[in-house]
């Protein structure tokens, strides 16, 4: 995979289509910068994503016939349709060889970053605040978030995802599905 399409940190960073809302917010649990706007059109997406050096990821085969998605500016991977969001994710990671990441806002992508409990005391709900000592708050949104039943079952598909990518063999880094994707 090429530079220009990687965080920072090294991690691919993704624009989804209108049709994959779903995939950002379970990319981004599982650690991964990704963009999604409803209803966008293929225009700007293209042009977001090229400018942005992010991986397009669609089910729409018109726009993966695209002329810029064929000369790899942006790159795309096509998601096969009728897959539901989690089944889009074990796709896109397999598909890519990508581990499953510290996690990151399912709603805007920041970094979660603990907080003390005092600190959400009038801001947690009564229950949850009596129960639980570990909170975190998103870096972008401040969005709070608790290792509650949703967390966990978050945490358990993750898991399940994080234990097949140790499995499986190792891919190139230049990221051959991507690549083919957008010749």
């Amino acid at each position: 995979m090429s530079a220009e399409n990687k965080s920072p940190q090294g991690a691919p960073r993704f624009y989804c289509d209108a049709m994959h809302g779903g995939l950002a917010r379970w990319l981004r649990a599982a650690g991964y910068d990704a963009a999604w706007e409803y209803g966008i059109d293929d225009r700007t997406l293209l042009e977001r994503a090229r400018r942005e050096g992010r991986i397009v990821l669609t089910s729409d085969g018109p726009l993966m016939e695209r002329r810029a998605i064929r000369r790899g500016e942006p790159r795309a991977l096509f998601v096969p349709r009728g897959l539901d969001s989690r089944e889009a994710l074990r796709y896109v990671l397999d598909a890519l060889g990508l581990p499953v990441r510290d996690p990151h806002c399912m709603s805007c992508g920041g970094a979660l970053e603990r907080v003390p409990k005092e600190s959400v005391a009038e801001e947690a709900p009564p229950r949850t605040y009596r129960w639980l000592d570990r909170f975190y708050r998103c870096s972008r949104c401040g969005k709070l978030y608790w290792q509650g039943t949703h967390w966990q079952a978050i945490g358990g598909t993750l898991a399940a995802m994080r234990k097949r990518a140790a499995s499986r063999p190792e891919r190139g880094e230049d990221g051959d599905a991507a690549r083919e994707a957008s010749e």
